[in-house]
Formats: structure tokens, sequence, C-alpha cells
């Protein structure tokens, strides 16, 4: 779904539910909107109102423990519901199936797709938004419909709750941006929420899409990972069978080497500004090989 289908669907739901202030200006979606985004907030608004019955809902049931905290569950579930009702597979492909705090935010950082508010993605380091020159610092990424939010409600680093963006706005006096979302277990009810985009309790996002990027060094995991041992390969530094999703010896062998080309401290950490220098090393190589030239009929 385009944009502009997009944000048609965004306007109903906002007539819908009696949130459209004259004060208040939706953000439009910088980028394109899956149709299984569109599918699922359509099932996640069509929950806003059920209540649990003294602590017993149809999402514990559905993953096992009816009488859990459900916020995560309800999410699961709706997920869950699109696959059936569209015959899609994303559940632990799109979006994670989990019950433990921490599980889902970890789900999506080895998915590549997570985004800290401020600060540091711990066992990892400093992330940074695709195209920029600098770490991410709060406010810098305005989420997008369908990201999950995780959120910390004692203060610590621990997640305690987990939401589903709907939209944005921006207060047109103030430029303050504040982030809609549908939940579960609110605190006994599904029911759509706001945050403030600067809010100290947001640990950052489960991105649909992929906006960050994030240092990496020995021992990380994931999607990240695989795309950098990509790219070591093209450049002839590494055996394209340590192609794994693992930082081990010969990922960190093979990033020192081109650290030490590039007259880089050669850390065997792929900050910034290596990933920088790496992903220029690689178009370099692209644009020189003839055959990637396109011969014009003209």
């Amino acid at each position: 779904m385009r944009r502009t289908a997009c944000l048609l669907l965004l306007l109903s739901l906002l007539l819908t539910v009696g949130f459209c202030h004259a004060e208040e200006d939706v953000i439009p979606p910088q980028w394109d909107v899956p149709d299984y985004v569109t599918y699922l907030l359509e099932v996640a608004s069509a929950e806003v109102g059920y209540t649990e019955d003294h602590g017993w809902t149809k999402y514990g049931e559905w993953i096992g423990d009816p009488y859990c905290q459900w916020c995560a569950e309800f999410l699961g579930w709706c997920v869950d519901q699109v696959d059936q009702q569209y015959g899609t597979s994303l559940l632990n492909q799109i979006f994670p199936l989990y019950t433990g705090s921490n599980e889902g935010r970890a789900w999506f950082i080895t998915a590549g797709r997570f985004v800290v508010r401020k600060g540091i993605v711990e066992d990892w380091g400093n992330e940074w938004l695709k195209g920029a020159d600098s770490y991410i610092s709060p406010g810098d990424y305005i989420p997008q419909p369908g990201d999950w939010v995780f959120l910390t409600f004692t203060g610590g680093v621990d997640t305690d709750h987990v939401a589903m963006v709907e939209y944005c706005s921006r207060d047109p006096e103030s430029g303050a941006v504040r982030i809609h979302v549908i939940e579960g277990n609110a605190p006994v009810a599904v029911a759509r929420n706001t945050y403030s985009l600067l809010d100290g309790r947001i640990l950052g996002y489960g991105t649909v899409h992929d906006v960050a990027d994030i240092t990496m060094h020995f021992g990380n995991r994931g999607e990240k990972v695989r795309q950098l041992q990509e790219k070591l390969v093209y450049l002839g530094l590494l055996d394209p069978e340590y192609v794994n999703g693992t930082f081990g010896n010969a990922t960190n062998k093979a990033l020192q080497a081109f650290q030490q080309e590039r007259n880089l401290r050669p850390l065997g950490w792929a900050t910034l500004s290596t990933q920088q220098q790496l992903d220029a090393a690689c178009q370099a190589k692209y644009e020189a090989d003839p055959a990637s030239w396109v011969v014009s009929d003209e």
C-alpha cells in the first residue's frame, strides 16, 4: 500500500475514534506502509475495548497462559490473525512470538530491525540511522505504522510493556511529536494510548523497515552481522563459508585487515566510520566492474 492510501486509512481511524482535533497534524509515514501492516492495524483496532475477565484473556489462552500479563500476547495474537485471514507468514518472520520480558526486543535486534531511543544497544554498541553521520539521539527516529514500542515503567533497562504504533502526530505550535499506539493489558483492556516521542520510558522500537545500522564486534549474532560478512566477502577479505550471521574469529580478522588497509585502528569493531568506509569500498568496486555498466541504446 502506498503512502497516500495509508494516510487515508489513518485519517479514517482518527475520525472513527474522535482523535482528529484541529491542533493535531498527522505525520505522513516516511516509508511505504506494507499491506500486512494495514491488515494488522485493522485487526488490532477491532480489539479496542476488549477487557480481561478477572485476569483471563483470550490472548493468554491462545499462547497457553490464560492469566498472563498479556501486552506481548495481544500483539502476537493479532499477527496470527492476519496470517490466518490473509495467508501471510508474519509470525516469527516479521514480528516475534514471545512471552518473556526482553525476548521481543532481542528478537528485533537479531533481525536487524531495532532502533534504540538513546544510548547504546546492550551487548552491541551505538546505532545510527541509515545515511546519518552521527549516532542516534532521542527524537531522531519517528516510529512508523506497525512498529512496536518497547517501554520500561520502572526506570530500568528491562522491558515492562510493548505497544504497536498506529501513527504519529505533531503539535503545530510546539512541534512536539506524539506516538499513537494500540496496546493490550492497559491495564485490563485493549486500548489506544499516546506517548511523547521524548518519553524517557521508551527503550526503543522494533521496526517494520530496516532503518538503522549498529556497531558490531566479536560475539554478536544476527542479520546485521550477516550483511557485514557479505560485504567482506565481496571485497575478497572473507571466505563465503563464514557468512553465517555470527561474528567469529574469521570475521574479526577480515575486518581488522580492512581497517589496516584504510589506516583505521584495527580493533575489529564495525563502528560507524568503519562501516561507512566499507560501504564506500563496496560501491567503488561495483562501479569499477564492467559487468555493472549500463550500455545505452542512444
